[in-house]
């Protein structure tokens, strides 16, 4: 039991590593992050860079950079774009500050190889000039993940899709850009090349690089919420609005991932507590971790079955070291622990779905830490008592007077008085206990049946 107390513990140590890395990893990298400066007297075009999932902290980030740039003078705001695409609700939130900056907004997605997919497009479709770079693409907008494919669930479909043609035709006639391809790209989920685009009027201008983008800008006059504005960004500098240390961190917890390895931290911290009260440190890391699993959660439509499953393990795993059931319930524990994850995110995009790979690694964790900790504690319960009263039985020992039947015995370095249970027993013979009755032993000879 030594050895799976020292094994428990080095499990609170991995506990307690993994939200403390989040918290430190998001303040570091924050920190080195910093400000960007700002040229003093030349023009400048800020940037920012939309890599990966649209989340409320990739809303949080682009909102915050119009602000700046509004703030600072800057020509125009840059976003540079590779994504699978995103949240409803964080997409809507950036375009809905998109249209109603009074700084010009510039979507590139850039480099080669990158795409604008989903909430992309409509992100593009509402920047006030949409550009791409060579060997990229665009498309593919259609809304998922409502229901299960009931009649409701495909009511609810319909209406969001029809709600988000509406929305990017909208953004079309605003930006003078294609609202036909912008509808097909919803309805149908179709893509295109930076060539096609920009031959559909999709997009405004193709371009190799970011200077080569403010070279091709330069001079144009484009409509902003305040009125029209002349842009001079053939010399200006390109000047980085880094994620600050929240952004960061909010940028980290949205990873359905980080999430769930969150979420089985805190099931072995609060196992861990269950198991041994008052031990404190581990009921500490596994409610600090699991709040920071429910806030990344939060960020995504979490299925309430799934939820549930995973809560119906944990109490199947605190159940097993509680009650012997030689690895029923932690079989039990691991199948819903598996259906539970697998269900968790399902209604979601693929890019915001749960790693397999992930769970089955956590899974198998888990099964080989139960196997581990069942077998240790059957392995005890069969092991042959040998402490106590209940450990002289079977102990054998030597008469040191004749047993007839009664007399005295030397067992385990102390002088016992005992009984013979077949007969006479000559004194120096060899005895082995058979009962403990008090402080009185039976026993009989050694080698006797």
């Amino acid at each position: 039991m030594f050895r799976l107390a020292r094994f428990a513990a080095g499990l609170h140590v991995l506990a307690a590593l993994l939200p403390a890395a989040v918290v430190l990893w998001a303040v570091s990298a924050g920190a080195a992050a910093g400000t960007a400066p700002v040229p003093a007297g030349a023009a400048f075009v800020d940037t920012v860079r939309l890599d990966g999932i649209v989340a409320p902290a990739t809303a949080r980030y682009i909102i915050r950079a119009l602000r700046q740039a509004e703030q600072t003078g800057a020509q125009a705001l840059v976003i540079e774009v590779d994504t699978p695409g995103g949240l409803l609700k964080s997409m809507e939130d950036i375009t809905k500050a998109m249209i109603n900056a009074k700084v010009p907004t510039v979507v590139y997605v850039w480099p080669s190889g990158s795409r604008a997919a989903s909430a992309g497009v409509f992100i593009t479709y509402a920047a006030t000039i949409a550009a791409m770079a060579p060997t990229t693409h665009l498309g593919a907008a259609h809304p998922v993940g409502v229901g299960g494919g009931g009649t409701e669930d495909k009511t609810l479909m319909a209406k969001i899709t029809n709600d988000a043609v509406a929305e990017i035709r909208g953004f079309a006639a605003r930006r003078g850009r294609n609202p036909d391809w912008a509808e097909k790209a919803v309805r149908q989920s179709v893509s295109i090349t930076e060539t096609q685009a920009l031959a559909l009027h999709v997009i405004d201008l193709v371009a190799e690089t970011p200077n080569d983008l403010l070279a091709k800008i330069d001079g144009r006059e484009v409509q902003t919420a305040s009125g029209k504005v002349h842009l001079e960004t053939r010399d200006a500098r390109l000047v980085e609005i880094p994620m600050d240390v929240t952004e960061r961190f909010l940028a980290l917890l949205s990873d359905p991932n980080i999430g769930f390895v969150l979420m089985t931290m805190a099931i072995y911290g609060i196992i861990f507590e269950l198991s041994n009260p008052g031990s404190v440190f581990p009921g500490v890391i596994g409610g600090l971790a699991l709040i920071l699993a429910l806030a990344s959660f939060a960020v995504l439509e979490v299925n309430a079955a799934g939820l549930a499953l995973i809560g119906f393990a944990l109490i199947l795993f605190i159940a097993d070291i509680k009650v012997p059931s030689h690895g029923i319930l932690t079989a039990g524990g691991i199948v819903a622990f598996v259906l539970g994850s697998l269900l968790l995110t399902d209604r979601e995009a693929p890019f915001l779905r749960i790693s397999v790979t992930l769970i089955a690694t956590m899974a198998l964790i888990t099964a080989i830490f139960f196997a581990f900790a069942v077998g240790a504690g059957l392995r005890a319960q069969a092991r042959k008592v040998v402490t106590g009263r209940e450990g002289l039985v079977g102990a054998v020992g030597v008469a040191r007077n004749r047993l007839a039947p009664a007399g005295q015995v030397f067992v385990q370095g102390e002088i016992w008085s005992a009984e013979s249970e077949d007969g006479i027993i000559p004194a120096g013979a060899r005895v082995r206990v058979t009962e403990v009755a008090g402080l009185h032993l039976r026993v009989k000879k050694e080698g006797s049946t």
